[in-house]
């Protein structure tokens, strides 16, 4: 599909952004709404088909990508590896947010009752944050159950623990090994299949927001929106230096291979609908797929680098708007709990939202300022999800290189077909 299909994902935005503006421009509140309904239907059907094929999928790479491994220290070593990467970029991207928000102080200033914040959409529900109970919630008591429940965390685990068992026999139970990969095969084909569907639940998803809250949202939250933006801006900026840094210019065949899973995410502001792509894609340009099989799902737990930079910056927007300033020491309590609790967020609808609720409650603010930033989530959403794809992406050549598995001569042929 490659250009052709980024081409139809492109029209899609642009006509999804048009056929919004038409809508709620020219249609009676009634007819918008219904305009609305049937536009998010096919969007909610072509991410229950992700959602159908994230967990079989998950399971069986991963067992694959495990199994493969030389031994159990092989595990152990990649796994430190991976954790000592995402940990550095959580933290360089919790600390970009902070900064970025304090420069711009996109909050200052702002008349909450011009906002019409009383009218916007209820927020969710936040419960309290327990270590122990995240820490409880990682191993499944069925993986039936994490499966059913799509609980990506849950899934990591076991399939680890299966993976690593295989690659300690002998003869690495070599009929488990091919159903596990007739199975991976067959879900990325499954894959394929529902991929095709993209640009129209591209269109829908995008017509369906302009069209319920017009463009005049934009223009009323610019300044964050703007902000948020420039911070992500600089975020690429930061992990396209650390993939130039390990893989010199052979990272532009690299971009060139995530251009459409970044655009998948953005568009339909779910990091999960680009997963399958971005699987499939980082194998071609070099990345062993048994090292992209461990990653990525890790990633998607551990290394949500868009979303941790929007905790920090929607919080202390929050923050600025209603005149509340935190002292050092409050800051930095702030950030180590966004650094723990930004993690096995991935798959929560909306989670970014549950984690800045749980910070304001942290805090001893009332978790009710939340509605604030619900007008304008989605459109913050795509530029997160995209950003964590990205992240995921120079993670898992980061990796490779590490662990001298980057295939250079794959991605110098790329190099010189860029050229």
């Amino acid at each position: 599909m490659n250009r052709r299909f980024a081409g139809f994902v492109v029209g899609a935005m642009i006509l999804g952004v048009l056929t919004g503006w038409l809508c709620n421009r020219y249609l009676a509140p009634d007819q918008r709404a219904q305009a609305v309904s049937g536009l998010s239907l096919i969007t909610d059907v072509f991410l229950r088909l992700i959602k159908m094929i994230i967990a079989p999928l998950v399971l069986t790479t991963l067992v694959v990508g495990v199994g493969h491994m030389e031994n159990a220290a092989a595990v152990g070593r990649v796994g430190a590896k991976t954790l000592g990467w995402f940990l550095g970029a959580s933290i360089v991207s919790l600390l970009l947010g902070i900064v970025m928000v304090e420069w711009l102080q996109p909050g200052a200033g702002i008349t909450l009752n011009a906002l019409g914040v009383s009218h916007l959409a209820t927020a969710p529900t936040a419960e309290p944050f327990s270590l122990a109970a995240f820490i409880a919630h990682l191993v499944p008591t069925s993986i039936f159950d994490a499966m059913a429940r799509n609980e990506i965390l849950q899934i990591v685990i076991f399939a680890v623990f299966v993976g690593t068992a295989i690659s300690m026999l002998e003869d690495k139970a070599p009929q488990v090994m091919q159903l596990a990969e007739q199975a991976a095969a067959i879900m990325l084909k499954v894959t394929d299949i529902v991929m095709k569907l993209a640009p129209a639940a591209i269109f829908a998803s995008l017509a369906s927001t302009i069209a319920a809250q017009g463009l005049p949202i934009l223009i009323t939250y610019a300044k964050f929106v703007g902000g948020f933006y420039l911070s992500i801006g600089m975020l690429w900026a930061l992990l396209f230096a650390a993939a130039f840094a390990v893989v010199g210019r052979r990272a532009g065949p690299l971009f060139g291979a995530i251009r459409e899973p970044v655009l998948i995410a953005f568009s339909t502001a779910s990091s999960e609908a680009a997963f399958p792509k971005l699987l499939a894609a980082l194998p071609t340009v070099g990345v062993p797929r048994r090292i992209a099989s461990f990653v990525l799902p890790l990633g998607y737990s551990f290394n949500l680098d868009g979303s941790m930079a929007y905790c920090t910056f929607a919080t202390l927007f929050i923050l600025q708007a209603h005149g509340v300033h935190l002292e050092a020491s409050r800051l930095v309590a702030m950030l180590f709990l966004l650094l723990v609790t930004s993690k096995g967020i991935a798959g929560i609808p909306r989670a970014s939202l549950i984690i800045i609720m749980a910070t304001l409650s942290f805090l001893g603010l009332p978790e009710g300022w939340i509605v604030l930033v619900l007008a304008v989530d989605h459109l913050l959403d795509m530029g997160r999800s995209g950003t964590n794809i990205i992240g995921n992406s120079v993670a898992a050549v980061v990796v490779s290189r590490w662990e001298g598995a980057l295939d250079e001569a794959e991605l110098a042929i790329l190099a010189l077909h860029e050229h």
